[in-house]
Formats: structure tokens, sequence, C-alpha cells
């Protein structure tokens, strides 16, 4: 089966009126904030708390993936018209796409083939503006410090050296992970900064956890930036700032209507890494679609033991939800990879290779299950993937009790998922789920981290280094130790080291530091060497894109 050009999808698609797509969920276009033909806000008065207790929410992840990445948004939205096209009103509520991994190394992620949301251009790039709008309210509230900081008259005593606010940008630059600030100004002070990529910006976790605008502001106010010099902290609400990064919010705040390739709905909201961040979408674009939709499929970054462990601990405790059903995405390609094959004969079938990497499907499924939560494998199927590589992890997975079905949902759209549809449904629908998080917030932070190493990554051991257990005792005493902790891992490997592949044992990780999102409301313990500002790489897919005079992209997928 040869997988469609990007000229034969664009030749079948005729995309529908996002005014069409609106009435299909019940929305009155009168209540659409339009941006052209193809994109729309949804204000959050559509929310109804009565009508989420009601629909099924369905949770995609995947096991450890290959720098390219499994399909999870592929298979995603695959799923979504799989179901409705066996007749269940479904909706994808998913992660925009940040121009990091766009112009790096993963390219676009909008799905692909014959699964896509569209308008995939504008999706990959500036879309409606909502990254734009987080990264100035970061920078607006870097700004406010700077400013108290040299100001004469309306300092408030903030010790320069304590400052853990970083600037963002929403692209890959390893040159910026450490800069000197203040060096330009006669009257500045010049210290030590630095910028994250703005999926990683706190004020994307809020703008993802935040319930309300109303819940936004306080969470914006409890932003930890820095100590005075007598050590006493700084939160946002002492700059005086909090309104005004609000005010760069108002429209952010609200969830993107777009559509599939085959005229179902899809919103696009927030876009946090799971690698450095919570890696799920927001909260209120979650809510909104259980309101308007029998069940929503959403997605969380990378593998089990990142986003949907993320997903699970932190966003699911923090906005009341429970997952019906999970799926696991697993390619022959990955499993050969974590079974030892060459990066050149990835797409060379090989059984005996599958079969040794095959353990880290079965960790990631244990990992789903450890949250009570039934998973269903979906097999992202590649042209090179031979019969006897897909019926040995069907056959496997049947002896665990896990149904594993083959998606072609890339090349075939929603009929290439219809399988996975039934399959997903009938466990949505089964009512057996209890979703229970991995800890209790109220643990301390160490015993947080080793219970997520231990229960979720396979590690026998946590160290933590001399600067991580100064800072943890610092968090403890500023009163942080009781929320939940995101950590900052590599999503190549179960552990905190790249080049332990499949399912390694009798290893450890090491905590090397820690930031702290108090306006989020979760510790961030530093793995590894996990950066929160991506490089790009030697070849970035930025390379391969251009622009022609017609306006027609390319390049871009």
């Amino acid at each position: 089966m040869a997988f469609p050009t990007d000229l034969e999808i664009a030749n079948a698609v005729k995309p529908k009126k996002i005014t069409k797509i609106a009435k299909k969920l019940g929305i009155d276009k009168n209540d659409l904030e339009l941006y052209g033909k193809g994109k729309a806000k949804i204000p959050l008065s559509y929310i109804d708390p009565e009508k989420i207790k009601k629909n099924k929410l369905v949770l995609v992840t995947a096991i450890t993936p290959t720098p390219a990445g499994e399909g999870k948004t592929t298979v995603s939205i695959g799923l979504v018209d799989g179901l409705n096209k066996i007749g269940k009103q479904a909706t994808a509520v998913i992660r925009e796409p940040s121009l990091g991994p766009v112009f790096g190394i993963k390219g676009g992620a909008a799905g692909g083939g014959y699964s896509q949301v569209i308008p995939m251009e504008d999706i990959n790039l500036h879309f409606t503006g909502d990254f734009n709008a987080i990264e100035k309210a970061n920078n607006l509230l870097s700004a406010a410090i700077d400013n108290n900081i040299q100001s004469r008259t309306k300092s408030i005593g903030i010790d320069p050296s304590t400052v853990t606010w970083k600037r963002v940008m929403d692209m890959n630059d390893r040159s910026l992970r450490e800069v000197i600030v203040g060096v330009g100004d006669k009257n500045g002070v010049v210290r030590q900064d630095g910028f994250n990529i703005t999926p990683a910006s706190e004020i994307m976790a809020i703008l993802c956890l935040s319930e309300n605008f109303s819940d936004l502001k306080e969470r914006l106010g409890k932003i930890y930036v820095a100590d005075k010099f007598d050590g006493t902290p700084v939160f946002a609400k002492d700059l005086k700032i909090v309104g005004a990064m609000a005010i760069l919010l108002k429209e952010a705040i609200k969830p993107n209507l777009v559509q599939t390739l085959e005229g179902n709905p899809a919103l696009v909201h927030g876009g946090p890494f799971a690698s450095i961040a919570q890696g799920t979408n927001t909260i209120i674009a979650t809510k909104m679609g259980l309101s308007l939709s029998e069940y929503v499929v959403t997605e969380a970054g990378f593998g089990a033991d990142l986003g949907a462990e993320k997903f699970l601990n932190i966003k699911c405790v923090a906005g009341g939800l429970s997952p019906d059903a999970a799926v696991v995405v697993a390619t022959v390609r990955a499993l050969r990879h974590h079974g030892g094959a060459h990066k050149n004969d990835l797409q060379k079938p090989d059984l005996e290779k599958l079969k040794a990497g095959f353990p880290n499907l079965e960790k990631h499924i244990e990992n789903v299950q450890k949250f009570n939560i039934t998973p269903v494998v979906a097999i992202n199927y590649f042209p090179n993937d031979s019969d006897e590589e897909i019926e040995f992890i069907i056959n496997e997975c049947e002896k665990k009790g896990i149904k594993a079905v083959v998606s072609k949902a890339f090349a075939e759209g929603g009929k290439g998922a219809e399988d996975l549809a039934r399959a997903v449904a009938e466990v949505a629908d089964a009512n057996e789920t209890n979703f229970t998080p991995l800890y209790n917030h109220s643990a301390g932070i160490q015993e947080k981290i080793e219970t997520i190493a231990k229960e979720i990554y396979g590690a026998d051991k946590v160290n933590f280094l001399a600067k991580a257990k100064r800072v943890m005792k610092d968090l403890e005493k500023k009163g942080f130790d009781k929320l939940p902790v995101c950590m900052v891992k590599t999503p190549k490997s179960l552990s905190d080291d790249d080049n332990k592949l499949g399912r390694p044992s009798g290893f450890s990780v090491t905590v090397r530091d820690f930031e702290i999102a108090s306006g989020a409301g979760f510790i961030i313990p530093m793995l590894g060497d996990a950066m929160r500002m991506p490089g790009l790489p030697s070849t970035p897919a930025a390379e391969g894109m251009d622009i022609d005079d017609n306006g027609v992209i390319t390049g871009l997928s």
C-alpha cells in the first residue's frame, strides 16, 4: 500500500466552511470569532459541566519514539474520523504545534496523509496567534523584573542573582540558553539570564491548566520570579503586572476550532512539550470538547512515561478529568529500533529485532494500567511492515489481555481507523475504568519523584546532586513541596540516558536541579541533560521548505 502524496491529498479534499463545522457541534455561528474561512475561536460559555460527566474521554499516548515520532497525532485524528464513520459523535482535542519542531527535526504536528487537521499550513505556523500572546506575556514579566531591579524609586528589593524567570522564544536556538542582559543600559544591572522555548514557558502551562479567566489571573499572580535581598519570595503580583499579562492572553484563552480532512471537528489549543512541560492541551479545550461531543480524543506528547504520566497526574487531577480509555501508539519501525536495529536498517523487516524491542511496548502498556485505565494498542501502519511482525505484536498483546489493532489512517483516513475506533469505543463504553493517580500530591517532593522514576521509568534508584538537594530544601521551606512534579527528561529512553533503548533495567536516574512553576502549580525536577531550549539539528526541516509566487507552501508537513 503506497502512501498518498501531498498533491493527491490536496486534490481530494474540499474543506468546509468553519461555520458548518461549528453547526455540527451546536455552536451558533454568531458566537464564533472567525479567523478567515477555516479557523475560529469559541467563547468559554460553551463549557457545560453536566454534559462533561456524560461523555467519553480517550487519551492517546505512545511507546518511546524514534526522533521522527511514531504518528500519535495522525492516529488521534484518524481515530476521530473512524469513530464518526461508525456512528459515534467524536471531536479531536489536540495541542498547537511549536515552530521549534516545525523548523527543526520533526516537522509539523497537524497529523499526516489523509489523517490531518486543516488548514495545515496555518496551524503549523502562526495559527491564531496564541503562541505569540504567550511569548509576549512571558517577556512582559521579564521586562518588568529588570525594570524594577534598576529603578531608583519603585524598587521592591529584588536580588538580581536570584531571578529564576527566563525570557522565551518559539524557535530552537541553543545559543540563547544562557545570555547576559543589561549590558547596553547605562542604568541597568548586568546579570545572567537565558531563554526557554515558548512551549516551556510557565505562561503556557498556566494557560493549559486554567479553568477560566479568573483562574488564569490568579495563577499569573502566583508566579515565583526571584527573592528579595531579605530572602522573601517575589511573585508576579508584587510587580503589579498581572492585569497587563492577562490582557495579552484575552484571546489566547479561547479554544481554536478547525476540522479534519473528513470534515469532523477539532479543537487545537495550547502546546506545552511533554519532555520539558506537561505535554497536553488545555483543560478548557478538553472540557469544551466533552461539552459538545460524545467522544473526545486527546493526545499527550511522547511516550506514556512523559506526556501520559503528566496528563494523568497533573492535568486530570487539576481539572477533575477521568479518561475512559487509552490508546498506546506503536510502530514496527520503533520496535525494531528498540531491539537494536541500526538506523539505516529501520525500514527493513526484522522479526528478531522487533521481538527484542517489544518489551518497550509492554512497559508503556503497564504504565497506562498503573492508573487503572484499559489501553488499546494502535499499530500505526507503514508499507514496509511485514505481516509476521504485525501478527507477533497482535498475538503478544492478546496474551496480556490487550487488544492490538492496525491503523491505516495515514493512507485511508477514517476508513483505515474503523477497527481501531470499534475497539476503543468498546473499552470506553464498558465503563470499567477507575482512574486513580499514581501518587498523592501531599507526599514529599522526593517521594513523588521516586514513585514516578521507579513505577513509570523502571529505575532502581534516584540520585540527587548537591545543587538539587539544596534547591529541594528551599522549595520545601517556601511551601511548594505539596505540588505535583513535572519531570524534565529525555523522550528517547525510559531512563534519563538517550542510549538506553528498549526496556532498560538496573539503572538509576539523576536529578541535577529544580525549577518551580508555582503559578501553574507544579515543581520541575531536571533529569539528565534535558534542555528547556532545544537546538536545531545539523539538517533542519526548514532547509526543505519554500513558498512560490502564488503563496503555495512546500516542505511543511
